[in-house]
């Protein structure tokens, strides 16, 4: 399963954006290090569902069909917060560095109000700097990766010595960190270190390398929250013109917690990413309620068309892990698994996937037996090496039952 991580400084909102995203009751309070472990819960990406091309209805069981939108699980990690000096072990930092270093992709969530100090403690309103946290956090996980490169370098430098590959090297040091030997030759390239013998490597390489390979390996969004609040706009702008429009999403985790909370007590009707939501009846809404979907509406909705969460949570698996989402079937004909479920489940595949790599995403046994997939839509026969495209709707055909 994709695994999303949420780094940041403390107070910054990952917390909140985390239940907002699961609707878990993890602890929310305005001190540092609220989050004092790794907690996962399972989140959703959404999709536009095949049902309502094909003209069915389905059933799904591993995910959720809610208005012709199917909503597939992930998982999202909420860790600890970091604070300067992390990658030596000060504060959390060891936890929060090994952790992150397990996800698939990483969310940072900076303050957009400005309403945290360097530490990450609670200070007034437009006093703090987000380019400056952006910074600071990334510049502690590039130090980890440095450190762990600088801590084996006598390791390295004897795979090197026995006629390994100094990517191969590097990559057998690495692996552990969810690191692919792509994302090795990668950074290698780009910091200008494929030809350098390893041993001439000064501290200013590795850390050049250290850098390239977190960006490969760890794709970023920069979640700028509390974008409610007073000075997150022009804080935003600022992020925008230092990071681009493609990797900062205005958020705000607060309002999308009482729009899914308040949707999930029957008062409203909100699917998690829509740019609307009723109210069911308004009679029912006390006046804080009634206050608070109020100021949802007025200070986020109204601005910015969404609260920023599960777009953020999209924008992480469908842009910049690139998965596709795959409708494997057992009965072409009915679009259903042998229990008759309609397109009961859909999985989320990397982009080079294939036919093979769904067979044993369903089951090893599977996979061990496959002969080839079907295409329902055209009802062409694939080969295992098929590679897998966005909505595709496929049947695997085993040697058991042909």
């Amino acid at each position: 399963m994709v695994l999303i991580g949420l780094i940041g400084k403390t107070n910054t909102g990952k917390t909140t954006f985390f239940n907002a995203a699961t609707l878990l009751n993890a602890e929310i309070a305005n001190y540092p290090f609220t989050t004092k472990e790794p907690e996962q819960g399972i989140a959703y990406v959404r999709s536009p569902c095949v049902c309502k091309e094909l003209n069915v209805k389905d059933n799904p069981r591993n995910s959720a069909c809610i208005d012709g939108w199917r909503f597939i699980p992930i998982e999202v990690m909420d860790l600890p917060g970091l604070i300067k000096g992390a990658w030596t072990g000060r504060g959390l930092g060891n936890q929060f560095l090994q952790a992150a270093a397990m996800a698939d992709a990483l969310l940072h969530m900076v303050d957009a109000s400005g309403s945290i100090d360097e530490e990450g403690e609670i200070a007034k309103p437009g006093t703090g700097d987000p380019l400056r946290d952006v910074y600071d956090v990334e510049e502690e996980i590039v130090l980890w990766f440095a450190h762990i490169v600088d801590g084996n370098r006598s390791r390295i430098s004897k795979l090197v010595a026995g006629g390994k590959r100094i990517e191969d090297a590097l990559y057998q040091v690495l692996s552990g960190l969810k690191v692919k030997p792509q994302h090795v030759k990668q950074a290698l390239q780009k910091a200008g270190l494929e030809e350098v013998d390893f041993k001439g490597w000064r501290w200013e390489d590795i850390k050049s390398f250290s850098y390239h390979l977190r960006m490969v390996s760890k794709p970023t969004l920069i979640i700028a929250n509390k974008m409610d609040l007073p000075y997150a706009e022009e804080n935003y702008q600022r992020l925008v013109e230092e990071f681009g429009h493609t990797t900062v999403i205005p958020c705000s985790a607060e309002a999308e917690l009482i729009l899914r909370r308040a949707e999930q007590k029957g008062l409203i009707r909100y699917v998690p990413g829509g740019e609307i939501f009723k109210v069911i009846d308004e009679s029912k809404l006390t006046e804080k309620q009634r206050w608070a979907l109020d100021y949802v509406e007025r200070r986020v909705i109204n601005k910015y068309f969404r609260t920023g969460v599960q777009f953020a949570l999209n924008f992480a698996v469908f842009k910049l892990l690139g998965m596709n989402t795959v409708y494997p079937v057992e009965d072409e004909r009915k679009l259903a698994d042998s229990k008759g479920n309609v397109l009961p489940d859909a999985f989320l595949v990397r982009p080079d996937a294939t036919a093979l790599d769904l067979a044993r995403m369903i089951h090893s046994e599977l996979a061990k037996t496959m002969l080839y997939a079907i295409d329902v839509r055209t009802g062409l026969r694939l080969p295992k090496e098929y590679v897998l495209r966005d909505r595709d709707v496929i049947k695997i055909v085993s040697a058991r039952r042909k």
